[in-house]
């Protein structure tokens, strides 16, 4: 039986529609912030929420996302903070919420307790871009025994024989990076939309694209081809780019642009 979060992009998928994922880390710029802009961004179209549980070498992120996890562990905000600001976001919102964070966090509280915590607070299921397929099982067992699904990132330089694995270890659905290289830099390149096609010989599961969107424009694109769009830093520069009270109304300026681009990009180019 499919988990909330590849129920929710079947769904999508038999509607002919394309999903939009809005990443926001916990804790940015405060607590309560955080789980207003989380909401605005599911109000304003996001179909999944990726929630930052911040961490102190986030090496996968580029300065934008590692300044605004920096800023919430100055403040002083630990896993169990960022678990109730899930817990909150997950009671308020019909999306499924993924947790986003690095490997050390879930091992050093324990696998199983951290998963099934994660759980408690609402959560669907994890991101932890860190942690290779191939050594995942002892993840894994614990996500399952919890209920979480857990995503996996495909790299365009991967073999497709690490393509396949990828994909066989992941369970919600498969993340393709958009570019190489760190969150919030450079803008998503020709790569992807060749990755999203070498993952679609090897899988069943949706295929969303994450790295390097950031415009409506660039969301278009790869509703074009892709089962769906991750928007991250983007979404946190709104958050930043002005005073705090301000910042859900932002995001969901931004998320209301992004959609229509997703939705305009499925309409004007067919998919591979």
């Amino acid at each position: 039986m499919a988990g909330r979060v590849r129920a929710a992009l079947e769904e999508l998928r038999g509607q002919g529609r394309r999903a939009l994922v809005a990443y926001l880390p916990a804790g940015y710029p405060d607590l309560d912030t955080s789980a207003a802009c989380l909401q605005a961004a599911a109000d304003a179209g996001a179909d999944l929420l990726e929630i930052g549980f911040p961490f102190s070498d986030p090496s996968m992120d580029g300065p934008t996302i590692q300044a605004a996890c920096q800023h919430a562990l100055d403040a002083g905000y630990r896993v169990d903070d960022f678990l109730a600001v899930a817990g909150h976001v997950t009671a308020a919102v019909a999306a499924p919420a993924l947790v986003m964070t690095y490997y050390t966090i879930p091992a050093a509280r324990g696998l199983d307790r951290f998963a099934a915590d994660a759980a408690a607070a609402g959560l669907a299921g994890a991101i932890l871009p860190d942690l290779p397929a191939s050594e995942s099982e002892e993840w894994r067992d614990a996500a399952a025994g919890a209920g979480l699904e857990t995503v996996f990132l495909a790299a365009s330089v991967s073999s497709d024989a690490r393509l396949a694995a990828i994909a066989d270890a992941s369970t919600g659905f498969v993340y393709a990076t958009g570019l190489l290289g760190v969150t919030g830099v450079k803008e998503v390149d020709a790569s992807a939309r060749d990755l999203v096609a070498r993952l679609r010989r090897t899988t069943d599961l949706p295929v969303l694209v994450g790295i390097g969107v950031r415009t409506a424009a660039q969301a278009a694109d790869v509703a074009a081809y892709a089962d769906g769009v991750i928007v991250g830093s983007a979404l946190v520069a709104a958050v930043r780019d002005g005073e705090p009270a301000g910042a859900p109304s932002r995001v969901g300026r931004l998320m209301g642009d992004l959609r229509a681009g997703v939705d305009r990009g499925l309409q004007e180019t067919p998919r591979v």
